[in-house]
């Protein structure tokens, strides 16, 4: 086993017998009826999800210096259909804001501005942008595709993830 997880195990296995005060228990019962994270990714609704994360995945928490090589160990461990989701969310969204798919192609140095065609080092490159100037989209993003939250393994990521993990675990002691 690697020392990430390990890592992992052991925060959420501290966190989960300590202090939880930090976290908003106005959604503790929701979360005490998931599992584990693949539980809650699979049956949480999206709006729990993007709670969860914009309050646990912002620049203040997770500084963008932090963030960024996780997403790109992250996004290279996904599959890549799953890889295109979130390329392909990633744009529509800024897209929203104005920001064009052939824009960023240049302004990131991106090999293509096609989801399926992008290697995971340009949706490295799509993600952190977007972390750290649009973190609302980040936050949606990551709510519809839950996936690649599983792969972060950071200790302050894995601090974050402990903590949602202690809510699902408060209960259950």
């Amino acid at each position: 086993m690697s020392s990430s997880n390990e890592y992992k195990r052991q925060v959420m296995n501290d966190l989960a017998g300590g202090n939880v005060e930090s976290i908003d228990d106005s959604s503790t019962d929701s979360l005490d009826q998931y599992q584990n994270f693949d539980d809650f990714a699979q049956r949480s609704s999206r709006s729990e999800r993007h709670g969860l994360f914009s309050r646990s995945f912002t620049p203040d928490k997770v500084p963008a210096s932090q963030m960024e090589p996780e997403l790109q160990k992250a996004i290279a461990q996904i599959k890549p259909n799953e890889r295109d989701d979130v390329a392909r969310e990633f744009f529509e969204h800024l897209k929203k804001r104005g920001l064009h798919d052939r824009d960023l192609e240049r302004q990131l140095g991106l090999s293509t501005h096609h989801p399926k065609h992008m290697t995971a080092d340009d949706v490295s490159k799509l993600a952190a942008f977007t972390y750290h100037n649009h973190p609302d989209i980040f936050h949606d993003v990551l709510a519809d595709q839950p996936a690649l939250i599983k792969f972060l393994s950071n200790p302050v990521v894995g601090a974050a993830l402990g903590a949602v993990a202690a809510k699902w675990l408060h209960g259950r002691r």
